[in-house]
């Protein structure tokens, strides 16, 4: 048997074990393969930036990813993508809008920049095509979220009431606008937003848990979090362990696949480890996510 075939037995037998019909993944990449070339050798490289040797798990040609996602059993994914630099974003959401209707069990992705020629006009025409959910990078983007270009964006997701998934924590590295600070003005001012907050926040769990705590709309999203390779350099606090059970209703399963340094199923197992119950698996790994997309 080779690894996928024992990743595969492995992550069925987890949610099979739970009773659940498959797993809703909010945070997987797909994205054009130049840009993901750029992106795995970022991650190659990431040593003397953050520290961390970060190999590959799932480096594949697109199909094969996306029949090893299926063969797991993640029933719904995203293509999460994101520019770092004006005039990127519009081609990322036109090539994102083609790979959603060509790959109908990915929830179609688009992604925003604050850019003075038409941020509110394409992130319009995104959601007036189906979008289902936005990314939003800080740390990638190096963006304020509170930038004035952006005002008219935010409020135009928060009354469509599209979640955003936003890299707004400042690990692995921190970025001039990551951080709970920032986070926590822009949903003083649109306090409807579905903000999905990717990796848990981190390093900065706490804070990112008293947000969710203050503001209905935000979730969570598990991605790395709780692993032993995130434990490793930001362990989660053990004291706020109660405060996931409290905010179960709120968290999603999310993995960074393929740009994990480990087996998919270690997410799983991770999640496990804490503790907090079956009930709370079945929420997390599947009920939460289909509740928010429908």
């Amino acid at each position: 048997m080779d690894s996928d075939d024992r990743d595969r037995d492995d992550v069925v037998r987890f949610w099979q074990g739970l009773g659940l019909p498959g797993i809703i993944d909010v945070h997987t990449h797909f994205m054009p393969e130049r840009v993901l070339s750029k992106v795995w050798a970022y991650f190659d490289s990431a040593g003397p930036l953050t520290g961390l040797e970060w190999p590959i798990t799932y480096r594949r040609d697109e199909d094969a990813r996306l029949e090893l996602l299926r063969s797991f059993g993640v029933l719904r994914f995203t293509s999460m993508l994101y520019p770092h630099k004006a005039g990127m974003a519009a081609w990322l959401n036109g090539w994102a809008a083609g790979f959603a209707a060509r790959v109908p069990d990915c929830l179609h992705t688009a992604t925003f920049f604050p850019e003075a020629a038409g941020a509110e006009t394409y992130v319009r025409e995104a959601v007036e095509a189906g979008a289902r959910v936005f990314k939003s990078h800080l740390q990638v983007g190096g963006y304020d979220p509170n930038d004035p270009l952006l005002e008219p964006v935010w409020g135009l997701l928060a009354e469509a009431g599209i979640p955003v998934v936003t890299h707004c924590g400042s690990g692995p590295a921190p970025g001039a606008y990551t951080g709970p600070e920032p986070i926590g003005r822009l949903l003083a001012r649109h306090p409807r937003l579905k903000l999905v907050v990717a990796h848990m926040g981190m390093p900065e769990y706490a804070d990112f848990l008293t947000l969710a705590e203050a503001y209905p709309g935000v979730r969570l999203d598990t991605t790395m979090a709780f692993t032993d390779f995130t434990e490793g350099f930001t362990p989660f606090p053990a004291g706020e362990t109660e405060r996931l059970a409290d905010l179960g209703d709120r968290i999603l399963l999310g993995t960074d696949f393929p740009n994990i340094p480990y087996p998919y199923v270690h997410q799983l197992h991770a999640l496990e480890r804490l503790g907090l119950g079956d009930a709370w698996l079945r929420a997390v790994c599947h009920g939460n996510a289909s509740e928010l997309f429908g």
